[in-house]
């Protein structure tokens, strides 16, 4: 069984700004809860209840967050406002949180490579708490995990976006094993429109195998610069086998106004729940 999660939480933030300047971005709300809230909500459904940050300078509020505040519980208890705190209550009591520094923003797959001391040697998820994704009947992460435990491989998450957008994704093509489900035969970082294999673009969700952080290893920094999971994902299907997946239920782009916006008034009008 996969247990662990990580989360890539160094960023700054810097499309957010000025309102990221002292806060981190994932603890943004949307609507009542914080951005990163409904990504670790989304992994413990999934039973990876063991959750890793990968933090940078700034980001304390995360922590935080997942702890209690004993001042604050203290005030309120008894009121009504109690009822407030029942979800990261949940969150807390279903989880263990452990936390590691990025030292440097190196990229994605440099971020990853940092939490392998969280790790360690088996497989586990990775959620990228900008893309928020809602389904009311199974989280992402849980649809994914349910197709590892059948082919015991990295599993990426796709979606088709239109081909003037390729640029702003890792791109895949692959053989079509059965509906929504390919098998990578190649992988391509932020593409240009002329140079995409198709229009199917990795979104935040991963589960990945641990020999990938040897991968990870011996890539060279590919695009601005930075180590990217795309590279060493590639190498990896074509030594073995990679997943990409067409996931069901809806996603928004949180590290965008735009989309966080939209995540927004969605989560308001449909899941909010004002007891």
């Amino acid at each position: 069984m996969i247990k662990k999660c990580l989360f890539p939480v160094a960023g700054y933030g810097t499309r957010f700004l000025p309102a990221t300047k002292s806060q981190p971005k994932e603890m943004l709300p949307v609507v009542n809860k914080p951005l990163v809230q409904y990504g670790v909500e989304e992994a413990i459904e999934a039973g990876l209840t063991e959750v890793g940050f990968v933090t940078g300078r700034g980001k304390r509020a995360i922590a935080d967050h997942f702890d209690i505040s004993y001042e604050l519980e203290n005030q309120i208890s008894g009121t009504g406002k109690e009822k407030y705190l029942s979800s990261i209550r949940k969150v807390m009591e279903e989880g263990t949180f452990t936390f590691t520094r990025q030292k440097e923003m190196l990229g994605l797959g440099h971020a990853i490579l940092t939490g392998r001391t969280i790790v360690g040697n088996e497989a586990f998820g990775v959620i990228l708490a900008d893309d928020l994704c809602v389904d009311q009947e199974e989280g992402v992460m849980k649809q994914m995990v349910n197709l590892y435990n059948q082919f015991r491989c990295s599993i990426v998450a796709i979606e088709e976006v239109p081909e003037d957008e390729v640029h702003k994704y890792g791109v895949i093509e692959g053989e079509n094993i059965k509906e929504g489900l390919y098998r990578v035969t190649n992988m391509v970082e932020k593409p240009s429109k002329e140079d995409a294999p198709s229009n199917l673009a990795i979104i935040g969700r991963y589960i990945l195998t641990p020999d990938i952080f040897e991968i990870i290893e011996n890539t060279p920094p590919g695009r601005n610069g930075e180590v990217q999971i795309t590279d060493a994902l590639l190498t990896q299907a074509k030594k073995g086998c990679v997943m990409a997946y067409k996931f069901r239920g809806k996603r928004f782009d949180c590290g965008s106004v735009k989309g966080f916006v939209e995540a927004s008034n969605y989560v308001f009008e449909n899941l909010y729940e004002d007891d």
